[in-house]
């Protein structure tokens, strides 16, 4: 049987002395030392001296929580967010901005360059590996960027100089503030490359696939919360990016930090048919169970075991997570879904692991090891679990279970997945408030629209459809749903295509970056460039849509959204028999970020 990390997990009251890190939109990191008489302002006077920062009209968030002023729920060790409160700040102009401290002042921040945000014991090893790149730097091994990704990203050596870690800053990532390539744009907690992912928050996703895999069965490589301090990292001033070559003075900022993995190649550069059948299949339980919507080939690193001139044996290692535990239910990305092993029935073990799978035990276990990460996040891991449990008892295999989960993609139009129609029948049973709230929150279907500017708002409302618009397409939808239980079921589904993206873009498709920051693989194609410099991915990434949005429902009504749901599903899976039945493997045509 296989047992979770740390044992039980019940949410202490926060009490006491307590370190937490503080974090600007533009990045900037100060760890501090909080007790019983600390309140917000306190937080920002201490910030306001330490960073020279303004932080008049200001809020401190802790993931969906905004604290007012009373602390006493802020957990040790908990990442805090510092935002202003501005209904409609330009999401290109940098806010909060630091400048150099004049004095070395008394709130600086003493503590080593590499600080383990967490309890270190459910992190073993990460206090050797940290301990090693210490002495290498003392001893002028300092760490080298990775050229290739869309973020920052950063080989930390050992004393021999060999790589042994791979950290990343949340401030670096694809349209943050201080992104070294040039894709910049928004603030900290912003829609990001996805929607449903904000800017800043891929790192803890990171972790959240190291501590839900248990016992390492998928063989996620270890990986951190950690604040990091170096003056190699990136800070751009004015959206100018590359600057950091100037500056030498330390900079802190919190980042994932993944023990990094000798490898051979990735799996886009070598052929999948002596993959371990039992490596993939544990792969993708746990791309299900997180609804990871960009698993490609670039982020499977692939070990050589057997002999040396031969691929005899493999092993597979998934890494780069940060796009998954969206905050709605997205199409996800699988690229194993038509790989032969997933074809493959479970085993025994696998069925086993399966079944010893508790969601509401790991949406426990993540408050408190993440106390910033979303509820609504929890929600798709406790919904996608649940639906992975009831699949595999019914007797589907991998692809099957991948297939109801990803959308049917005909053309440029996407329609929704069979898990998202069983979504929106169970959605359908609930009181009607439930239903009039969702189309009422047509400009607050993340509940940060009000983070955008003016202008991203008018393009999100310009492309919001409804399927209303799809006649073919809403019938068919009935239909499907109506197969489920004979109910005629009236709704409405609406999708949003991500911000500043227009219709040129959509029809081009996606950009094949190719990244995989364990490696350093190099992207297909050059990225493109505006006449300022500065990148625009909206050009090429194709805009998100959501049919399902799970963070509206109250907590009263999950319970019983979660029960119809369960119900719906063997109707569903039997469904699913039906109509595939005699046919060959259904054909993905869906796209993947390579981030």
């Amino acid at each position: 049987m296989y047992m979770y990390r740390g044992g039980g997990y019940n949410l202490p009251a926060a009490k006491g002395k307590r370190r937490v890190f503080v974090q600007t939109e533009t990045g900037s990191v100060l760890g501090l030392e909080l007790d019983g008489s600390d309140n917000a302002h306190t937080v920002k006077r201490r910030l306001q001296l330490a960073l020279n920062i303004p932080t008049l009209q200001t809020s401190l968030s802790c993931g969906d929580m905004i604290l007012k002023n009373d602390l006493s729920t802020v957990r040790n060790h908990s990442p805090l967010l510092l935002t202003r409160n501005c209904l409609h700040r330009s999401s290109s102009s940098p806010c909060l901005s630091p400048t150099p401290s004049p004095k070395d002042d008394e709130e600086s921040d003493k503590r080593g360059p590499i600080e383990v945000i967490g309890c270190a014991n459910h992190f073993p090893g990460t206090k050797q590996l940290v301990k090693e790149i210490v002495e290498a730097m003392m001893n002028g091994i300092d760490p080298v960027p990775i050229r290739s990704g869309l973020g920052g990203a950063y080989f930390f050596r050992g004393c021999t100089g060999e790589n042994i870690a791979i950290i990343k800053p949340t401030d670096e990532e694809p349209f943050a503030p201080n992104n070294p390539k040039g894709f910049v744009g928004k603030a900290l907690g912003q829609p990001g490359l996805k929607r449903s992912v904000r800017v800043g928050e891929t790192g803890f996703r990171e972790v959240a696939a190291y501590l839900l895999d248990y016992d390492g069965f998928a063989n996620v490589p270890l990986t951190a919360l950690v604040k990091v301090t170096h003056s190699i990292f990136n800070v751009n001033n004015d959206g100018v990016s590359g600057n950091n070559h100037q500056q030498k003075e330390q900079i802190s900022k919190i980042a994932s930090f993944q023990k990094f993995i000798p490898h051979d190649c990735d799996a886009s550069d070598h052929g999948t048919s002596n993959f371990p059948v039992a490596a993939v299949h544990r792969i993708g339980i746990l791309d299900i169970r997180i609804l990871n919507t960009d698993r490609h080939g670039g982020n499977l690193l692939v070990r050589k075991l057997g002999h040396v001139e031969r691929f005899d044996q493999v092993e597979l290692v998934p890494i780069d997570h940060g796009l998954c535990l969206p905050e709605t239910l997205e199409d996800p990305y699988f690229e194993w879904i038509h790989w032969p092993q997933a074809s493959i029935a479970f085993s025994e073990d696998e069925l086993e692991y399966i079944a010893n799978l508790d969601p509401f035990h790991d949406s426990d276990m993540l408050r408190l090891e993440l106390p910033m990460i979303r509820e609504a996040c929890l929600r798709i891991l406790i919904l996608c679990t649940t639906f992975l449990k009831a699949a595999a008892t019914f007797g589907l295999c991998l692809a099957e279970i991948g297939e109801m989960m990803s959308r049917d993609f005909q053309g440029r139009a996407d329609e929704p997945s069979e898990l998202e129609l069983i979504c929106i029948e169970a959605r359908s049973v609930l009181p009607v408030r439930v239903m009039e709230d969702l189309t009422a929150k047509e400009d607050d279907e993340f509940q940060f629209d009000f983070e955008c500017d003016d202008h991203e708002q008018d393009a999100a409302r310009n492309s919001s459809r409804c399927l209303e618009d799809k006649p073919a397409a809403k019938n068919k939808h009935h239909s499907k749903i109506n197969g489920l239980n004979g109910a005629n079921t009236l709704f409405s589904l609406e999708e949003r295509a991500d911000e500043g993206q227009d219709e040129d873009a959509i029809a081009k498709g996606p950009f094949s970056y190719g990244v995989g920051n364990q490696g350093v693989k190099v992207g297909a194609g050059n990225p493109p460039h505006t006449s300022s410099g500065i990148r625009n991915l909206n050009d090429q990434i194709p805009g998100d849509s959501s049919y399902v949005t799970l963070a509206d429902i109250t907590e009263e009504e999950w319970p019983a959204f979660l029960d119809s749901f369960q119900k719906l599903l063997y109707p569903a899976f039997l469904n699913h028999k039906a109509e595939r039945m005699g046919q060959g493997p259904r054909q993905r045509l869906g796209t993947s970020c390579k981030f």
